[in-house]
């Protein structure tokens, strides 16, 4: 890490989460003095999934006051901060437009560089803010958005071991729940509903567990789900509560399933490179599932790995993230210009293929 402290205010709008922080790294590490997220649940549920219009005249409506708030809270203003940093992408155009054109102007009016980040490469990087995680490290994201391994070297270095192919766990998760009649978002609402559910009730499939690689499949998942939801309500007239909790467990279990056994194939990979200090990290909204967290932590603990995933706030979409990735590209002398421009697909790994499908944050990978 740099020699002196960096003090960076950070922006994220990728999504329907409108959020600013403040972050100072210093050669021991990071800290966060303040982090504010402001939520657009409430403008969406009745929609049954985003709207990109209504998320993006939000995060125009928020960004300002979620600025102020953060500020506020670290007890600092502009004259304290080293710069700006801010998610450029991937994410719905509009949010990230928004979010970007706010740092411009704040980068502009107080004379502060400008430091564009990748969305990604802010989950990917959380480890090294919340446990100053040693290069390299595994990491698995997670989301509503995004699922790939990846393997970080650097604040710049990603290797893409695989990913999904089309539906993100997360988007596989609020999908199940809509089929279910359960609230959204669908990955609290379908943990619930497992608690008492069955997870042999029903055997959904596995998809590409027969393929060899990292790659992964959900959308084939949703759809069996489908189906067998339509022959239970032809065969009983409807869903009990007891049928979806069956449904969710079983859903659950064939995520879980696959999640953990292409992750051993991930650690296959990375530990062939004989890392000193071998680390799994999981980030993303997904990873707050216990039963997917604690299949994941039992494969580490046989592979001799150690598990890593940050508090619940700081897996979910944040500016903390944006921040500190923010502070470690300014540490490597990345900034950027007025020119900056708001990028809905960003892949992380630009030397690999880009990955089939697109998610609610743009490009799988």
């Amino acid at each position: 890490m740099q020699r002196h402290s960096l003090t960076l205010l950070g922006l994220e709008s990728s999504c329907d989460d409108t959020a600013a922080a403040v972050v100072r790294v210093g050669p021991d590490g990071a800290e966060v003095l303040s982090s504010i997220v402001e939520g657009q649940m409430d403008l969406h549920r009745d929609f049954g999934g985003v709207v990109p219009e209504i998320a993006a005249r939000a995060h125009a409506e928020k960004l300002d006051i979620c600025v102020r708030a953060a500020l506020d809270e670290a007890a600092l203003g502009l004259g304290d901060l080293d710069g700006v940093a801010v998610t450029a992408g991937p994410g719905l155009i509009g949010g990230v437009l928004s979010g970007v054109m706010c740092a411009k102007g704040i980068a502009a009016g107080a004379g502060l560089p400008l430091i564009g980040v990748n969305h990604l490469a802010g989950h990917a990087l959380t480890p090294r803010l919340t446990d100053n995680a040693a290069f390299p490290y595994l990491m698995l994201l997670v989301s509503g958005g995004h699922c790939q391994f990846l393997l970080v070297r650097g604040a710049q270095e990603f290797t893409r071991l695989g990913g999904t192919i089309d539906d993100a766990p997360g988007e596989a998760f609020d999908k199940t729940a809509r089929l279910l009649g359960l609230p959204q978002p669908g990955g609290p609402s379908v943990e619930a509903a497992a608690k008492s559910g069955n997870p042999k009730a029903h055997r959904f499939p596995r998809p590409l567990l027969d393929r060899e690689g990292c790659d992964m499949s959900f959308s084939g998942l949703k759809t069996a789900i489908l189906r067998a939801r339509d022959a239970r309500v032809a065969e009983a007239g409807g869903l009990t509560a007891q049928d979806q909790a069956d449904f969710a467990a079983s859903f659950q279990a064939a995520i879980a399933e696959v999640l953990t056994e292409k992750t051993r194939r991930a650690l296959a990979l990375y530990q062939g490179e004989a890392p000193d200090t071998p680390l799994l990290a999981v980030a993303g909204g997904v990873a707050a599932n216990g039963t997917i967290r604690a299949a994941l932590e039992a494969l580490c603990l046989e592979r001799g790995v150690t598990f890593s995933a940050p508090p619940l706030r700081l897996c979910t979409d944040n500016a903390a993230m944006i921040a500190y990735a923010g502070a470690a590209l300014m540490a490597e002398g990345v900034r950027h210009d007025m020119t900056l421009a708001a990028r809905p697909r960003w892949p992380l790994d630009q030397n690999s293929a880009a990955m089939l499908g697109s998610g609610k944050k743009g490009a799988k990978a």
